[in-house]
């Protein structure tokens, strides 16, 4: 006995060590797209032209010999000379590449003159177009190191020297398994210009192996003067060699290989060849092959790079889908909603050719809230419309029950239960109700006096088969609270207006709505087949061919989560039990009839905004970081700024129609950035919990009991925080 209660144990103790690992799944996914999106920010930098304004420096500490040199500086073992091309060759030098439009046309015209030249490539450029560093090998072409991402190395650190060097390297080495001697420092020229910057950095390079390669001769292409402009600056004099600097990468290169195309059979016709360095310097080859680790390092950056593009584009994807969702969303949002308000305000309007006075009978299932219970039930006992009330008791441990028989107050009967689950209790509550219509509500929730009589209002009309309350958050006094105020005023309640009006309600909140009795029994009373019953009733009552409406005065004050871990539970619930419900009732986009109006009009946009919107919508504020690091800043943050007033003019509609204060929409900004990631990952995991096969259990929520309503203040009135009027 005692093993097989350690096994016991040990199990439980095994599935708490598990459920910590399965809650960080989401997080893991978003710093995996995360640091897609940067990497591919990281190889995305664009180079510019390839000049530099810099202080003047002196040279006094670099030899006359490399001043007066040639462009091969070679410092290589503690040396310090310098090499010239023998006359009549020349060495055409490509920087900045490779580049997928202007590379490949260069290339082609090399192959046309029989022609081979040097490319000086960026890591940032090879990683991203490694079959065209593959190409320039195959086709006889030399390739040296530009740096990864083009920094000016007189001005950094020996480590950032070797990283960019390692970093190009390994560039190399994943797009065309070779590894390169030969060095240019961006921003170079010619020998000459070497100072007391750039000369210990020369020589530091040399001291890793590499020849440093300036030039003789710049044509200037990057100015773009003209093709016979860039012909003439690179044509040597008097048949001398030289190095000669062009560019494939970087902007519009088409002045370049328009000159390139005539300068080639022009110069081959005076005698010159245009040969790789190592072939004008009879030298052997400066591109040597990689095997082994480093080879595979380099094949698993390549992959890493391009994975990040098709990560990329799928996320711009979806960001333009997130985008259209949201502003469609506020739009329909916005004009349903005024559309909803003028005709429910109206003065002629009504629900019924006469008021609904009829009794109801409000259910209150209870587990575990004996700090909160009195206050339910004397906001109940306070009520204007005619009620019973049943405290359904699902076999609390904390005296719940009886506190409320302590009470003795007319008209609340308690039933007890064991342990079955809320749907349990609201069907048992259901069956032992005297009543036709139906009011349900949390266990830690308060009405105010009016609040039933406005649930009931639409049961005037024979068709109305549910009515949704207005829920607001009664522990509006902290940070969290506040930005669930927001969200219970904009994202809940005006959603329930454009809802009312497609007729497609998707949910009756469980802390305040009201059934039709005939309703629901015809759709079979709660079902626990989902965890978010609510939803599941509603989605049913729907497709049973009932209206479902908003009644936007029967306020209830409910408490919301006050911590992160609770807020988590709860949305997890939700969300997991939302998948669920749509999941349950999918069959309904092809049936017929009412059934098929809500599953082709209501299931797509719950799906859409309930779903499949706030899964993307974090990718907003992803490009908006994106943006901020890599550009263009500017335009990133109007577009974030532009999104955030869109929301500002729902949130604050909203607002007004609920006659709220606007003062917590001060930190609406500050919401968007924290609040919504953390509904991203908790919709996220539900993602990952459905896909898997997961199953959640009922998460219970430790109440404070802090809200009340005082039973005589008007209900147009009422601002109740933890039992306070608050103005």
């Amino acid at each position: 006995m005692a093993s097989r209660s350690n096994r016991r144990s040990a199990k439980r103790a095994a599935g708490r060590r598990r459920l910590p690992l399965r809650s960080l799944l989401p997080l893991l996914l978003l710093c995996a797209m995360l640091a897609m999106l940067m990497l591919r920010g990281y190889v995305h930098s664009e180079i510019l032209a390839d000049f530099r304004v810099r202080p003047e420096a002196s040279t006094d500490k670099v030899p006359q010999k490399i001043l007066d040199g040639g462009p091969v500086i070679d410092t290589r073992g503690g040396k310090e000379t310098s090499l010239r091309l023998p006359d009549h060759r020349i060495v055409l030098t490509f920087d900045d590449g490779p580049d997928p439009t202007w590379t490949p046309k260069v290339l082609d015209i090399l192959k046309k003159h029989h022609a081979h030249a040097v490319f000086f490539v960026t890591g940032t450029m090879a990683s991203r177009y490694p079959e065209l560093v593959q190409r320039m090998i195959d086709e006889g072409n030399e390739v040296g190191l530009h740096t990864f991402n083009h920094p000016d190395l007189s001005y950094q650190s020996t480590g950032r020297i070797d990283w960019e060097l390692s970093q190009n390297q390994l560039a190399l080495a994943g797009a065309a398994g070779i590894r390169s001697s030969l060095f240019r420092p961006p921003y170079s020229s010619f020998a000459d210009a070497m100072d007391d910057k750039s000369w210990p950095v020369t020589k530091y390079i040399g001291a890793r192996g590499y020849l440093t390669v300036v030039n003789d001769i710049d044509s200037e292409d990057w100015r773009k003067p003209g093709a016979d402009t860039i012909i003439a600056n690179a044509t040597p004099k008097g048949g001398k060699g030289a190095i000669v600097l062009m560019h494939d990468s970087g902007g519009d290169r088409h002045q370049t290989v328009q000159a390139l195309d005539r300068y080639l059979p022009q110069l081959q016709g005076q005698g010159y060849q245009f040969q790789n360095l190592t072939e004008a310097l009879q030298a052997p080859n400066a591109d040597t092959p990689v095997t082994g680790l480093d080879l595979w390092r380099g094949k698993a950056w390549i992959f890493l790079v391009q994975a990040s593009d098709d990560v990329t584009g799928v996320l711009v994807v979806g960001l333009a889908i997130v985008g259209g969702l949201v502003l469609a969303r506020f739009g329909l949002m916005l004009l349903l909603s005024v559309l909803h308000a003028r005709k429910t305000r109206h003065r002629k309007f009504r629900w019924g050719p006469q008021p609904v006075t009829e009794p109801a009978s409000v259910l209150v299932p209870a587990y575990n809230e004996a700090k909160c219970i009195e206050s339910t039930v004397r906001s109940l006992t306070a009520s204007e419309h005619p009620i019973e009330i049943l405290v359904i008791d699902d076999g609390s441990s904390d005296g719940t029950a009886r506190i409320v028989e302590d009470l003795n107050l007319p008209d609340v009967r308690v039933i007890r239960q064991l342990n079955a689950g809320k749907p349990a209790a609201l069907n048992r509550g259901l069956a032992n109700a005297r009543h036709d219509l139906i009011v349900m509500m949390d266990g830690d929730t308060v009405f105010e006096p009016a609040t039933v009589r406005e649930l009931v209002q639409p049961f005037a009309d024979r068709k109305v088969g549910a009515v949704a309350g207005n829920a607001k958050v009664g522990n509006k006094d902290t940070l969290i609270g506040a930005w669930q105020h927001i969200e219970y005023v904009m994202g809940f309640n005006l959603d329930r207006r454009m809802y009312d009006v497609l007729r497609c309600m998707p949910t009756i909140p469980g802390a305040v709505g009201a059934f039709r009795r005939s309703a629901l029994e015809r759709v079979g009373g709660m079902s626990d087949d989902t965890l978010a019953e609510d939803t599941d009733i509603t989605m049913a009552i729907h497709r049973d061919g009932w209206k479902v409406v908003y009644a936007e005065k029967a306020r209830a004050w409910t408490e919301a989560p006050e911590s992160v871990q609770q807020l988590w539970s709860q949305r997890y619930r939700w969300s997991y039990g939302t998948m669920q419900a749509i999941w349950k009732h999918r069959k309904a986009v092809v049936e017929r009839g009412p059934s098929g109006r809500f599953g082709r009009v209501g299931l797509p946009l719950v799906s859409l905004f309930m779903v499949l919107a706030p899964l993307l919508a974090p990718l907003i504020d992803m490009f908006l970081v994106y943006g901020l690091l890599f550009g263009p800043t500017q335009k990133t943050i109007l577009a974030w700024f532009g999104v955030l007033a869109v929301q500002v003019v729902c949130a604050s509609y909203a607002f007004v129609l609920d006659r709220e204060r606007l003062t917590p929409l001060i930190s609406l900004p500050l919401q968007q950035i924290l609040y919504r990631q953390l509904m991203y990952v908790v919709l996220l995991q539900s993602w990952i919990t459905a896909l898997t096969g997961g199953r959640l259990r009922w998460q219970k929520l430790r109440r404070k009991g802090g809200v009340s309503a005082p039973p005589n203040m008007p209900a147009q009135e009422q601002r109740v925080m933890d039992g306070r009027p608050v103005a």
